[in-house]
């Protein structure tokens, strides 16, 4: 296992050199001058007797295995509970950290001012669901000008199978006075084909968004590197657009 500046097996953070530590050095020259073990061994605050939280940080970017820090935002709590010494606090710590550098590369990019077909949305969905070892329902909120209000997630299940509430699915149009909304999952087999299920979930989350006025304008599955879009492949009919066609 490699070691990091001025450590030593079983040695404590606390008695390396100042200038060693990575605490002291991302205040000194910034978070990008650390590793990614130093950067995980900040998360994890500290290790455990005879293991720093840097040599922790190294057994876990060992079983995130190749892609490194790319997949510990895919691993579960229990699998990152292999580590010794990574509890659920951990690995809670650690899942949330990721989430958030998730999350600011997203909104960064930015949101386009609006979509014009299912490539815009694509666009939108591909990053925050296409990487994900779990299904997850998201709903997109548009406004009048079929702009981006926000992406909400509204149902999350295992590995083939996702929840989808009609009443999650549209309460946060209702509240946020969204004009209509574009429904996407994520197939973690990376295979975004639709399932028979998926068919008949999207014909019931269309039939509720037209009781509420709220009209339901695609469904995207979103695979690895790939999606279908339920309107553009004219499987299912939409509410207040011809299937495929792009917002006007």
């Amino acid at each position: 296992m490699p070691r990091e500046r001025g450590e030593t097996t079983g040695a404590r953070i606390q008695d390396w050199p100042a200038a060693a530590r990575p605490r002291e050095r991302l205040l000194r020259l910034g978070a990008h001058a650390l590793s990614d073990a130093e950067l995980v061994a900040l998360i994890l605050r500290d290790g455990r007797p005879g293991r720093t939280a840097v040599m922790l940080g190294h057994q876990v970017l060992a079983l995130a295995g190749s892609e490194g820090v790319a997949r510990l935002g895919r691993m579960a709590p229990a699998e990152l509970a292999q580590v010794d010494g990574i509890g659920p606090a951990k690995a809670a710590a650690l899942l949330a950290a990721v989430e958030l550098g998730r999350r600011a590369a997203s909104r960064a990019a930015g949101l386009p001012r609006r979509l014009r077909g299912p490539e815009d949305a694509a666009d939108v969905l591909m990053g925050s669901l296409g990487h994900l070892e779990r299904e997850e329902f998201v709903v997109l909120l548009l406004d009048t000008k079929h702009g981006v209000l926000t992406q909400e997630t509204v149902g999350v299940g295992g590995l083939d199978q996702v929840p989808a509430d009609p009443r999650e699915v549209f309460r946060q149009a209702v509240r946020q006075g969204a004009a209509a909304v574009i429904l996407a999952h994520n197939h973690p087999s990376g295979d975004p084909g639709p399932s028979r299920q998926d068919l008949e979930l999207t014909e019931r989350l269309i039939l509720a968004g037209r009781l509420l006025g709220i009209p339901v304008l695609d469904h995207l599955i979103i695979g690895r590197g790939r999606y279908v879009s339920l309107a553009a492949e004219r499987l299912v009919t939409f509410e207040g657009e011809r299937p495929g066609a792009a917002p006007t």
